[in-house]
């Protein structure tokens, strides 16, 4: 944790926005309709209030804004864009505590681990910020008397689309590639939580000039689907589940919109024989991201254990699990939170019945904790099955929740064709002291983002990105960068005493 995000905790009612509006244009304005809709908080179930629900207009005027100030934007020097972005990532830094609370109250993740967030944003602000002079083209040698060069331009405004589980870290990280670029952004926060996404407008409200930074919130999927189909959006990026991922794609085809889809995983962790049984132990918990309720696309919640070492690491896995007990998500001592809301609860209730009828034991938790501090919210305890088959839905579908699956192998071809049968493949772990094993593996698996005795880790300047309906595009590098631009080809001929006119037919002579 940063030195300079440590400190008490502020006032609750202090982290609120003061603003609930639609912010575009350097404004506030209420929804044209008049609409809103309330938030809970999952882990009370206390309303956080309401917040406007755009409609069809509210989009447009937000979309007009950006478009409006997006000449400015692009031509302003990228050295004054990365000051801007700079800027940006020291107020969050400075305001690290309450964006953390106010997305603990909000989304029901742990406070502590969300305090991680905001040094994760701050740090892809910078990361971009830094990276502005690398948006360079090539000059292509045509002669003494012509110059044919490439450019890259920003292609003009962008939506993102967040998802729920890192509401803050979506709304500001994912901004900062496309604004580093020259576009000018128009955020949809999730409607689960869009508190601090709101928050994030007001204190950067005088950071960049009006229309370039932009926040629409709406419930349901109009306020989306609106994005995605406008003619004046360039390009929209998504994190969020294959179903949506495929909607977007879908409404983006009649204006041939470019995307950038992270989308679901369900994600191995295969442990060899030779790894040692601790250390898989430890990451085994590590990688399903029980301190986000295991709401995390990247969660490795299949687990692949070599029967050499199988029972060795079930043994040693309740100690690891029993730091993870949900609490409540804005206390410090909170090491897992809360389920996002009540349809994702129910969800992944049903999947723990469904395991137990399809044949799994069910070794670890699986229960609604009933301590009289949590009633209200949306709790699961951390659940583990094994005796799991490549066949059941716990092997096969993304749960989005605290529920880890355990396979036991013995045959390299069977296991790879297991790990590799899914349609998904985000990431994938491998546990081994065998380095040409591990890089055997790290070939053979069908997974964008791979670890080798490690888990769950992000590394900016690495591409991170899926495979088949785990995505299209790479985040968190260079390649994100870039795929907020567009290449020119310019085509100069020098004048020539005596020369003959424009070369014929666009033939080289």
């Amino acid at each position: 944790m940063d030195q300079d995000m440590a400190g008490p905790l502020p006032d609750t009612a202090m982290v609120l926005p003061e603003h609930r509006a639609l912010f575009y244009g350097g404004a506030w304005h209420d929804a044209a309709q008049g609409r809103t809709f309330e938030v809970f908080s999952p882990g009370s179930g206390v309303s956080l209030g309401r917040v406007p629900d755009a409609a069809d207009e509210d989009v447009d005027a937000a979309v007009a804004a950006a478009r409006q100030a997006f000449p400015g934007w692009r031509d302003t020097a990228p050295a004054a864009r990365a000051q801007c972005l700079r800027a940006a990532a020291q107020i969050v830094r400075e305001h690290a505590q309450a964006l953390a609370l106010l997305d603990a109250l909000d989304c029901g993740n742990a406070f502590q681990a969300l305090l991680g967030d905001a040094a994760i944003a701050a740090a892809q602000l910078d990361f971009f910020a830094g990276l502005v002079t690398e948006i360079k083209g090539d000059t292509i040698p045509m002669g003494a008397d012509r110059l044919n060069y490439s450019l890259r331009e920003p292609l003009g405004v962008v939506a993102r689309i967040a998802a729920f589980n890192h509401p803050f870290m979506f709304a500001a990280g994912k901004m900062a590639a496309p604004l580093a670029a020259g576009n000018t952004v128009v955020i949809k926060p999730p409607e689960q939580a869009p508190l601090s996404a709101l928050r994030l407008a007001e204190l950067l409200q005088d950071v960049f000039p009006p229309g370039v930074l932009n926040v629409v919130c709406g419930s349901g999927k109009d306020t989306g689907r609106r994005l995605v189909r406008h003619p004046d959006v360039a390009k929209v990026g998504l994190i969020g589940s294959v179903a949506a991922g495929k909607a977007v794609m879908r409404d983006a085809a009649d204006t041939l919109k470019p995307l950038l889809l992270e989308l679901g995983g369900k994600n191995a962790l295969i442990a060899r024989p030779d790894s040692d049984p601790q250390a898989v132990a430890c990451a085994v918990v590590a990688g399903m991201n029980f301190a986000w309720c295991g709401q995390s696309c990247g969660s490795t919640s299949r687990v692949f254990l070599h029967d050499d070492i199988h029972d060795e690491v079930l043994r040693l896995l309740p100690a690891q699990l029993a730091r993870f007990r949900p609490g409540k998500p804005e206390s410090p001592a909170t090491a897992m939170g809360a389920i996002v809301d009540e349809r994702q609860h129910a969800r992944i209730l049903a999947f723990i019945k469904q395991g137990q009828e399809q044949g799994a034991q069910l070794i670890y938790g699986g229960n609604v904790p009933t301590e009289p501090a949590l009633a209200g919210g949306f709790y699961i305890e951390p659940t583990v099955f094994t005796g799991v088959t490549p066949a059941m839905a716990l092997a096969r579908e993304e749960i989005f929740g605290p529920v880890l699956s355990i396979l036991r192998w013995h045959d390299e071809a069977s296991l790879l064709r297991d790990v590799n049968g899914l349609d998904l493949g985000l990431t994938c772990s491998i546990w081994t002291r065998d380095l040409s094993a591990a890089l055997r593996l790290a070939h053979a698996v069908e997974a964008g983002y791979v670890w080798v005795n490690e888990v769950g880790r992000h590394f900016l300047g690495a591409p991170y990105g899926g495979f088949k309906q785990s995505g299209t595009g790479r985040e968190e590098c260079l390649e994100e960068l870039l795929a907020f631009t567009q290449s020119k080809n310019v085509h100069v001929r020098f004048d020539r005493t005596g020369g003959s006119a424009a070369g014929q037919g666009g033939v080289e002579e």
